[in-house]
């Protein structure tokens, strides 16, 4: 059965695109098929091939279906800004109604198990009063929340996960990506999270030396999402 999901974090640098990315290599190992898409990127780096996102090449590089850069990333921005400025500087008007089609597209390929990938956290604006939030809505996709663990996580992820349910769409599930190793009360706060969310932990992820898709995978399961459905 095909899945798919929204991924979103916390915060912004919480490692978001780590996790999308270790997610996808841990379905590819099940022998899933996969797909992935960040539909709004902006720091990107200008390339003989046109404006490019390092986290949206990390996610094309785990697609095991054909997709082109443009498919994966539609729109790009080069000022590592909030989209909806570097979107308003380019004169491009971001709105839900511009990013759906090229995210359906993505989605229609049918990988068994798809990704699309927010900006920061869940309330990123888009034009207007748009919310990156609302496109997610739109697709009617679960969401997969990225903890990124620190001082204050617990707050932010709670707060996080109210809002996403309180737009009506279901937490599918969680990852804690531990982005400060020196956290005071690591276990006990991750105790806490895992008491106070009403979704699965699909892992914990250390602080790792080099964090590929591969080393993260080995610290996540796909199996809660099974369950959650």
């Amino acid at each position: 059965m095909s899945q798919a999901y929204f991924i979103t974090g916390t915060d912004t640098e919480v490692g978001k695109t780590t996790i999308a990315a270790g997610l996808l290599h841990a379905a590819r190992l099940a022998s899933l098929s996969t797909a992935a898409a960040k539909p709004v990127a902006s720091g990107c780096e200008v390339t003989v091939d046109g404006l490019r996102n390092g986290d949206a090449l990390a996610l094309l590089g785990e697609c095991s279906l054909a997709l082109g850069y443009d498919e994966v990333n539609p729109f790009a921005f080069e000022p590592a800004i909030a989209p909806h400025l570097a979107a308003r500087e380019a004169s491009v008007e971001l709105s839900v109604a511009r990013l759906l089609p090229a995210v359906r597209r993505v989605l229609d390929k049918g990988a068994d198990f798809s990704l699309v990938e927010g900006a920061g956290g869940w309330r990123v604006p888009l034009a207007g009063r748009e919310n990156l939030s609302d496109l997610a809505v739109a697709l009617g996709l679960p969401v997969i929340l990225v903890v990124g663990v620190r001082l204050g996580c617990i707050n932010h992820a709670l707060l996080s996960a109210e809002t996403i349910e309180c737009d009506g769409l279901r937490l599918a599930g969680w990852v804690a990506n531990i982005v400060d190793p020196q956290t005071s009360r690591l276990e006990e706060n991750l105790a806490t999270l895992a008491e106070r969310l009403s979704a699965p932990c699909l892992g914990r992820v250390p602080r790792l030396a080099v964090a590929t898709p591969a080393a993260v995978a080995g610290c996540l399961s796909l199996r809660p999402l099974e369950t959650s459905l």
